[in-house]
Order: structure tokens, then C-alpha cells, then sequence
């Protein structure tokens, strides 16, 4: 691959830091670099494969985030390309939860409160596109950080393929990561919608709040190439915690 010819990255496949993660900096950083430049077309996936010695599903994952933030898009028949950044929207988001942990020297911890097979109700139904009564997967978890409580998640994906849930699986437990194992379609659109709230009698006796404390609730919802939901879920950040940035263009790590 040419365009990471002057400057090797590799990949550790022994690192706590995913696979698929690690790829994606790579690529984010050949984009930043300006060793793939806006119109390039990215590599085959089979050659970054090949390159990294990973499995093809793990590079989709990886172009799949970048897609998501607007660094790369796709073209049907024609493969994936590197996309001019967005100058002119005004994006408001949450800092990532472990880089902003690992950032403060404290150590990050997601703990399961549970998994279980549900039945789609009504809103869950309508959510993710489906009858209801449809199988979906259910799982619970709390991030915390120097064993402080802060995010409490509720994720809930397609349960269509009916296999059994292996603890090995739950080490990624994102919302992307659950709908492409437990589905029958690749997720490759993520959308976040951002709001303020106070804290249900739930949140608060998980997020260790007082009632009624300030809250952002994050509602994600992933898609499938035919832009049908695969996975919805809901992240509650405590506002004392978190903040919102704002970043035009690319984001770029090492801007303060």
C-alpha cells in the first residue's frame, strides 16, 4: 500500500485497544497525513487484509467508523474514497469515554448488568423498523472511571440470526460491533441524537445522581446498507461529567 510506504504502522493483536480500532487511527492518520488525499480511493480491502494479517469483516469495521464521521464514503461498484472535509455544519459531540479516561490518568471499567432475549414492544418495534414481538438482544452496562459510575447504556439489536452469546463477544459490547454479529446485515451508518434531560429514579440510583440530576441522553441508531435499523440504543452521561465540543472539519486528536 503506497500510502503508508514512508511511515509503517502496525497492528498489535495482543493490545487491549481493538483490532479494528487500531486500523481505523491508521487509516485516520494516512487521511490527516495527506497520504490519502480527498477523491483518493482507499485501498481493496483484501490488501489492507492481506497488509495487516486481519480479516476482511475487521477492515469493513474500520471504514465503516470513518464513514460514520464523515472521513471516507462510498460508492457502490466503485469502493471506498476519501471525503472533503465539512467546513460549513457545526457538529456537537461527546469526547470518546475511554480516550477521555485514559486522557485524565484515571482507569476506565464497563460492567454488564445484564443480557437477555427480549420481545420488541411498541416504541422498540417502531425504533428498529420491525413487527412486534420481534427477538431482539438486550443488554444493560455501566462505564465507570476510577470506580465512579458515569455512563449507563441500554442496547438493544435485531436478534436474527439466534446464536448462542458468547462472553468473548461482550468485550466489545458497542452498538455496531453487537448488530453485525447477532444480525444478518454489516452496519455502516451510525446516527447520535444528543439531548438534555434530568435523571430517572433508575439513572440515578445507577449513575450514583440525585434525582432529577442533569443528564445528556445519547440515542444512537445504526443502519444497514439499505438504511434499515439493526440497533438502537440509549447512553445516559451525567452532566456533571461531560461537556460538548464542537469541531468543523475532520476531527483531529491532538487539538485541545
Amino acid at each position: 500500500m503506497k500510502s503508508l510506504t514512508h511511515q509503517e504502522e502496525i497492528i498489535d493483536k495482543y493490545s487491549v485497544i481493538p483490532i479494528y480500532y487500531q486500523l481505523t487511527k491508521i487509516l485516520e492518520k494516512c487521511i490527516l497525513d495527506g497520504r490519502l488525499k480527498p477523491g483518493e480511493a482507499l485501498p481493496p480491502e483484501h490488501e489492507i487484509a492481506e497488509k495487516y494479517g486481519i480479516s476482511r469483516m475487521t477492515v469493513r469495521r474500520a471504514i465503516s467508523e470513518l464513514i460514520g464521521v464523515g472521513m471516507v464514503y462510498s460508492q457502490k461498484g466503485k469502493g471506498n474514497f476519501v471525503a472533503r472535509p465539512r467546513l460549513d455544519d457545526f457538529v456537537f459531540e461527546l469526547v470518546n469515554f475511554y480516550e477521555e479516561i485514559q486522557k485524565r490518568g484515571m482507569k476506565s471499567n464497563a460492567k454488564l448488568l445484564g443480557v437477555k432475549i427480549v420481545r420488541a414492544d411498541e416504541l422498540l418495534a417502531k425504533k428498529l423498523e420491525v413487527e412486534i414481538n420481534t427477538t431482539c438482544l438486550y443488554i444493560r452496562m455501566v462505564l465507570s472511571a476510577d470506580d465512579e459510575p458515569l455512563v449507563y447504556e441500554n442496547k438493544y439489536v435485531v436478534y436474527s440470526k439466534q446464536k448462542p452469546i458468547l462472553e468473548t463477544e461482550l468485550k466489545d459490547p458497542s452498538l455496531s460491533n453487537l448488530a453485525s454479529i447477532h444480525g444478518d446485515h454489516f452496519p455502516i451508518i451510525s446516527k447520535r441524537v444528543l439531548q438534555a434531560s434530568i435523571a430517572t429514579e433508575e439513572e440515578s440510583l445507577i449513575l450514583g445522581t440525585g434525582l432529577n440530576a442533569p443528564v445528556f441522553v445519547v440515542e444512537q441508531t445504526v443502519y444497514d446498507t439499505g438504511k434499515k435499523p439493526i440497533g438502537w440504543g440509549k447512553s445516559i452521561y451525567r452532566g456533571d461529567r461531560y461537556k460538548l465540543t464542537s469541531y468543523i472539519g475532520w476531527p483531529v486528536d491532538d487539538i485541545g
